[in-house]
């Protein structure tokens, strides 16, 4: 496999995250995960929780092993949870099924490919309900993940412009071995010792005659050696006395009958290994001491594209310490670069080369240089680019791409005899460049020096690679080849265009985006662009309108050049408003949120009927400017103009629920639009949580018990807190009109998830209120020692709150239950502890900073209107104070706090729910 960076738009650095294969493969209870030997240790997806491995003996992924669980046994493994190796020196990887017999193995350099990586969704009804929405009949399953140049899936590699990365690897079926203790591609071998026998597993993967197998012990004697013929049908599996019980110092080897060791395993001594730390997240930019740490922390982010934490606080805290730093300065401007900011990015590269260039004009890195070529290309500079570049090529990392930069500007100016010296030099330092061919064979076709020797070698490296099949197309007069192999996907045709566009060669860009038909927007204006530059603002204008004519549909603009495309759109077409729009889209996904704003604002004063405009208004209003008045009047125009789109309707009740209009009116408003309810799970569970939140509980039930839902990420446990949330309702009426058998029924129910919920039950969700009632249920009925059973699972559990933020957290509403459960039970001190642990910590967490988890990989709620976490926080600790408040009998002060988080948000379930508690007298 080859892996190549040709957009030279994502500049110095491309951010590649190169873990590739992900197989799934079948498992049942007798499947174990098959890790090197060397695999002691295993991290989670942002290396914050270790285990050791195969045996566990902590808590991984939120859950308790410490009695000492084999956790590279499926069935062992109860909640979500990846292990990724910590380190091995060993090239497999895989997953046995010890009842078949069989598994399937990865092989790959592991100094290439070192990512060993597997995922569970658990073998628990959680894991189970997951398998069966991601797989057809053959679940549950294990995902086999593997990196190259990269040490595991969360961890990414840099592919540089224009750069060429090669690797191999295989994923294979093997039988009978088992846990491999080696592999190659050709073979894989286990060896064994029980009871003063051992026992050798042989399998090979190819049909091989006369393969020696033997086993030395740690004297060096031979005690096993016989010759094989061995093919992929079949497997060797031979057992024979040996001398020491003990594997260490065993060497077992695979030979051909050439002499040529085939394969072969040493035991080592097992040594006492530290387990590694989890990773620390990165401090704030304030914290950290140097700037060369900023740099490196800036850095960071930005290769790892984190979700939370923004580079430019680092750049810019650098920058502050020290305005000349040569690094900072380069790297915040390629930040800016790529979102955009041309102007200002340029400074900053000027200011990099003035201090690289402090004491010696010839630095010796080039990268500097390149990067001032690029923006400057950007800014239409081509007489500065060319300098720069051309200086770049003073140094050999930068010397491809400079020399293919120079032939694109020597080409716009026609100067052909140039470009192709320049390509010629690219080419020699990056044989493999596809841009380089493909621009070579461009220009000695205007030449009419065609090169049929040169075309078919490059069709022979890259048999697929577009502009080599256009060139072959445009020498044959024949392209139904070329437009088969596009695919009607517009955005192969602008990619490709664009190529051509940037060498000036105007014609052939034309030509392809012709090819392309009108299956995008972006087709029309690529075209405009093209005719402007060529002078010809009359056709320009034409293409620009029949831009805005197409159907904007699945149009996203995201490449730099289209800033540029589209703003030359707005200024020969300045009634344009879809070219406003798309700019805005473009300019907000770069973070330049007021330039988009204002755009946006322009495109609905044009077209005042621009639905998508609206949206995306609504939630930069809210968002950035943190008007939730003005954000929902966007919202209502929105939906207003397409009341036919659900996910407008959703996002319309979500900003309602930010502007506190009561759960009844938004309940009211969503059973008029029913049609559009059901068509998005998301937008019917928020309808189903609006009826127990307005008292409709048989509504709720009969609701969830009629819909098959899909899970989706970030909504885990939502559907299922609602179905438990009903049936806990019902039953605390059923147990005010003394029907405590039917209570009992609805509480029993919580304790498992129908299949059409979507989702199955995580081990840490509690179940202390079900006990709890149930135990009251059954102490009303006059039994009490069945009460005093329920009462006491019901106290069980962590007696620990926590700030809830994902949906495997450990929830801490259950603890007042186990408070009102040892209150039953007589235990008074221990109930004390409950209640007195609730308000305590609310009281001490209320005023603490709060973030999201530096490692988190998702969010924990999908929601484009960002959460005030500071003030879910505050209502968290204040609801928390609330339950202690109730279980210690001060129900006027509990009140009044429920009361309090009320006011700010009307549909805090669980505000609501004890509010009816302190009203019920069970």
């Amino acid at each position: 496999m080859v892996l190549q960076d040709f957009d030279h738009q994502m500049f110095r650095l491309w951010q590649t995250f190169l873990w590739w294969a992900n197989p799934a493969v079948p498992v049942n209870d007798h499947t174990y995960s098959v890790f090197p030997p060397d695999v002691h240790a295993v991290m989670d997806h942002g290396k914050r929780a270790v285990s050791t491995f195969p045996i566990a003996t902590g808590e991984y992924y939120k859950y308790d092993y410490s009695e000492g669980v084999d956790i590279s046994m499926y069935k062992n493994v109860p909640v979500p949870t990846s292990y990724m190796a910590a380190h091995s020196d060993y090239d497999f990887i895989g997953n046995y099924d010890a009842k078949e017999n069989a598994g399937l193995l990865h092989v790959a350099d592991h100094h290439i490919s070192p990512g060993k990586k597997q995922w569970t969704w658990g073998n628990t009804d959680f894991g189970k309900a997951w398998d069966r929405n991601l797989t057809d009949e053959d679940g549950p399953y294990i995902e086999l993940m593997t990196g190259v140049y990269t040490d595991n899936q969360p961890d990414f590699t840099w592919l540089k412009p224009q750069e060429e990365k090669t690797f191999v690897q295989y994923f294979m079926p093997y039988k009978g071995v088992g846990r491999v203790k080696n592999a190659t591609k050709d073979a894989m071998i286990n060896f064994e010792i029980q009871d003063g026998i051992g026992k050798i597993l042989f399998y090979t993967s190819g049909s091989y005659e006369d393969i020696s197998l033997l086993v030395i012990d740690k004297d060096g004697d031979i005690c096993f050696e016989q010759s094989f013929h061995t093919t992929p049908c079949s497997y060797i599996e031979k057992d024979f006395p040996v001398s020491h019980g003990d594997p260490e110092g065993y060497q077992i080897i695979a030979r051909t009958k050439d002499q040529e060791d085939l394969l072969s395993f040493t035991f080592e001594k097992e040594e006492l290994e530290p387990t590694p730390s989890p990773a620390d997240p990165l401090p704030a930019p304030e914290d950290l001491k140097t700037t060369e740490e900023l740099f490196l922390g800036a850095q960071h982010l930005e290769q790892y594209r984190h979700a939370t934490s923004e580079p430019a606080d680092y750049y810019l805290e650098g920058l502050k310490r020290d305005p000349s730093d040569m690094r900072l300065n380069n790297g915040y401007g390629m930040l800016l670069l790529r979102r955009g900011h041309f102007q200002e990015a340029k400074a900053h590269f000027e200011k990099a080369i003035e201090k690289q260039t402090w004491k010696n004009p010839n630095p010796y890195y080039g990268e500097c240089y390149f990067n001032l070529g690029l923006v400057e290309s950007y800014l239409g500079e081509d007489e500065k680019a060319f300098d720069s570049f051309y200086k770049s090529t003073w140094s050999y990392e930068t010397q491809g791409s400079g020399y293919y930069h120079l032939a694109l500007l020597s080409c716009k100016k026609k100067d052909y005899q140039r470009a192709l010296d320049f390509l010629k030099e690219s080419l020699l330092r990056n044989w493999h460049n596809m841009k380089t061919r493909t621009l070579t064979l461009g220009i000695k076709r205007i030449l009419n020096a065609e090169d049929s020797s040169f075309l078919a070698e490059s069709i022979k490296i890259d048999p697929l690679y577009m502009g080599l099949l256009y060139e072959k197309g445009k020498r044959d007069a024949a392209m139904e080849s070329f437009t088969n192999s596009m695919r009607d996907n517009a955005h192969n045709y602008l990619e490709l265009s664009t190529l051509y566009m940037e060498a000036g060669l105007y014609e052939d860009a034309l030509s392809i985006l012709d090819l392309a038909g009108d299956i995008s927007p972006l087709v029309s204006y690529y075209k405009g662009y093209i005719y402007s530059l060529l002078g010809e603002n009359d056709m320009a204008k034409n293409c620009f309108m029949n831009g805005e004519m197409q159907n904007p549909d699945l149009c996203f603009p995201n490449k730099l050049i289209e800033i540029n495309i589209f703003n030359g759109a707005t200024r020969i077409n300045e009634s344009g408003a879809y070219a406003y729009y798309y700019l805005g889209n473009l300019l907000y996904d770069k973070k330049q949120y007021a330039l988009a704003m204002s755009h946006w604002e322009t495109a609905i004063s044009l077209d005042q009927t621009l639905a998508m405009a609206y949206r995306n208004l609504s939630i930069a209003y809210y968002n950035k400017l943190k008007d939730k008045t003005k954000a929902l009047k966007a919202m209502e125009k929105a939906y207003l103009l397409e009341p036919d789109y659900p996910r407008f309707l959703l996002e319309y009740d979500q900003l309602k629920a930010k502007n506190n209009t009561p759960p009844k009116n938004r309940l009211e408003y969503l059973e008029t639009h029913m049609e559009l309810v059901q068509e998005r799970d998301v937008l019917y569970l928020e309808y189903i949580k609006l009826f127990n939140l307005t008292g409709n509980y048989e509504k709720a039930l009969d609701a969830l018990s009629h819909h098959i839902f899909h899970p989706w990420e970030g909504g885990e446990g939502k559907v299922t807190a609602q179905y438990r949330y009903a049936l806990t309702e019902l039953a605390l009426l059923k147990m005010k009109d003394k029907q405590y058998s039917e209570a009992i029924k609805f509480l029993t129910s919580t304790l498992t998830y129908p299949e059409n919920l979507g989702e199955g039950k995580l081990p840490n969700v509690p179940d202390n209120i079900a006990f709890y009632y149930i135990g009251k249920c059954y102490q009303a009925l006059g039994e009490t020692g069945k009460a005093k059973e329920f009462f006491v699972e019901a106290s069980k559990g962590s007696d620990k709150p926590n700030l809830m933020l994902y949906y495997n957290d450990q929830p801490s509403d259950p603890i007042l239950y186990q408070g009102l459960a040892y209150k039953e039970l007589g235990d008074n001190k221990l109930s004390r502890k409950c209640f007195s642990s609730l308000k305590s910590f609310g009281q001490k967490h209320i005023f603490d900073e709060v973030h999201y988890d530096f490692f988190a990989v998702s969010l924990p709620d999908l929601n484009v209107y960002q959460e005030d976490l500071k003030e879910n926080k505050v209502s968290y600790c204040e609801y928390l104070m609330a339950l202690g408040e109730i279980g210690l009998g001060n129900q006027e002060t509990a009140r009044e706090l429920l009361e309090n988080i009320l006011k700010r948000h009307p549909d805090y379930q669980g505000a609501v729910q004890h509010i009816l508690f302190l009203e019920r007298d069970l």
